[in-house]
């Protein structure tokens, strides 16, 4: 397999990058603003507590979904081999990286097959939706949901992502339009997902009357990819262009909120500076129904399957244990009170 081409050059170049500098956003997910009401007597045995969660008919075993990151070049096929095979047998969500790179070199397919590796999990394709704009159509959107088997597919949106990128994609226009006619047209839900910014509520009210099925936060607070692309541009210009922008966006708490503000009944799935159980914990309570990560993942697939499995046992334990100091027997119970900003 050869990774000559421009976009899979990218795609190692952000691998490393997560992987080897710090690109932390300047700002905080707004999650440390909260805390947990404790129940001294949760009135209920730990045993008991049940982390179970149904998302688009697939039953999961905690709220854990492993948030989109890479496919396309052969470091990156390792990678999403060991985090389905741990997907698999954790029963958590995964998300793929952006499949477009498979669209112009189909030879690069296998990058992505991670479902022969976890035949069960809930399975989220991915595609960037400014290539809507770009030629694209709902036949490429049908094809990356088939060629992976997947539940549903994610639109990601990374408008300040490709402002700074070199020749970046920047034809937003109309991009709304072509948006609604994927989520009418597919037969499997549309997810619409930031990369790392969130979305204001003028974002969520064009989203959900497009029809997406639900929105992925991605707020600030975690990875930045303005600080990823300053780590990988060789343009000095550049660079201090991507460093500008270390303190934008908008917090993973504030999107949440912003949602269930605008449109209450849409399935909001947090990303974005969550690091632990506890954080995931607080989303769901805050109104979430998953909590997705992905450079705490990524970090444990580029060591093995066994270290994956581990990170995800102690989140899930996390969220148990969140639970029962809660008296909180099911996730559903989890919303009902027990959280307070300090």
């Amino acid at each position: 397999m050869k990774e000559v081409t421009p976009i899979s050059l990218r795609k190692s170049e952000h691998l490393r990058i997560n992987l080897e500098e710090n690109v932390q956003s300047g700002l905080t997910s707004g999650l440390e603003q909260y805390y947990f009401i404790h129940h001294a007597l949760p009135e209920l045995d730990l045993a008991d507590v049940n982390t179970e969660a149904k998302i688009f008919s697939k039953q999961l075993k905690a709220p854990i979904l492993i948030s989109s990151m890479t496919g396309g070049t052969l470091e990156a096929s390792k990678i999403n081999r060991v985090l389905s095979a741990a997907a698999q047998e954790t029963r958590i969500a995964m998300g793929v990286g952006s499949q477009r790179i498979v669209l112009e070199q189909p030879e690069l397919a296998e990058t992505f097959n991670v479902r022969k590796l976890a035949p069960d999990i809930l399975l989220f394709a991915n595609l960037g939706a400014i290539q809507l704009n770009y030629g694209y159509r709902i036949e490429d959107c049908r094809r990356v949901v088939e060629m992976i088997e997947a539940d549903a597919l994610i639109l990601h949106f990374n408008a300040l992502q490709e402002a700074i990128q070199d020749g970046g994609d920047t034809k937003f226009s109309g991009l709304i339009k072509k948006v609604e006619a994927v989520c009418k047209a597919l037969p499997v839900p549309v997810i619409a997902k930031e990369v790392g910014w969130g979305f204001s509520t003028h974002d969520i009210n064009l989203l959900v009357n497009a029809g997406v099925a639900a929105i992925d936060v991605a707020g600030a607070g975690g990875t930045s990819w303005s600080q990823v692309e300053m780590h990988r541009t060789e343009n000095e210009e550049r660079r201090q262009l991507a460093a500008a922008f270390a303190n934008w966006g908008i917090p993973t708490v504030e999107v949440i909120k912003n949602i269930l503000q605008e449109s209450p009944g849409t399935m909001i799935i947090a990303s974005g500076g969550l690091r632990n159980g506890i954080d995931i914990a607080k989303c769901i309570a805050l109104g979430a129904s998953l909590g997705g990560m992905a450079s705490p993942f990524l970090k444990a697939a580029a060591k093995s399957v066994e270290e994956t499995v581990n990170l995800i046992k102690l989140l899930h334990e996390e969220i148990r244990i969140c639970m029962f100091a809660t008296g909180s027997k099911t996730l559903f119970e989890l919303h009902d009170g027990k959280i307070l900003k300090k």
